[in-house]
């Protein structure tokens, strides 16, 4: 038997995988490219895939509205407070919920730029950019 003449080998260069799985497949007589690639092992990390999950859940703004809700005690005045809370914060705007339409005109009128001051300094200006109290 004498060994294949150089001019009918070819160069690792042009043997590409396709080539490859292509001689094989027609060796095998099948061929299992499809089902190769359906083992392969697509898995994403954990760290990959939470930052996505935890944006669709909306896990940030829960914990922004929470913060808020706790710290608004420590910012505001106490006798504010005793009378109107948070009740949730929505693209920049919080929603407060006032327990008297007295103490909502007496917030409206003299307090409101004080208060989101006070918490744009705290949270910042993209956070909270409005606040609109209601009675309730």
């Amino acid at each position: 038997m004498r060994p294949p003449s150089p001019k009918s080998r070819t160069s690792p260069a042009t043997t590409g995988p396709t080539q490859r799985r292509r001689v094989l497949a027609q060796w095998r007589g099948t061929d299992l490219s499809p089902l190769e690639k359906a083992l392969t092992n697509n898995s994403k990390t954990l760290a990959e895939i939470m930052p996505g999950v935890l944006s669709r859940l909306g896990l940030e703004r829960k914990r922004a509205e929470a913060e808020v809700a706790r710290v608004w005690n420590h910012l505001i005045d106490p006798t504010l407070t005793a009378h109107a809370q948070p009740t949730g914060l929505h693209k920049g705007t919080l929603f407060v919920t006032v327990d008297s339409s007295v103490w909502l005109d007496e917030i409206v009128r003299y307090r409101r730029r004080e208060i989101l001051e006070r918490l744009q300094h705290s949270f910042g200006k993209d956070l909270i950019s409005r606040i609109s109290f209601r009675a309730g």
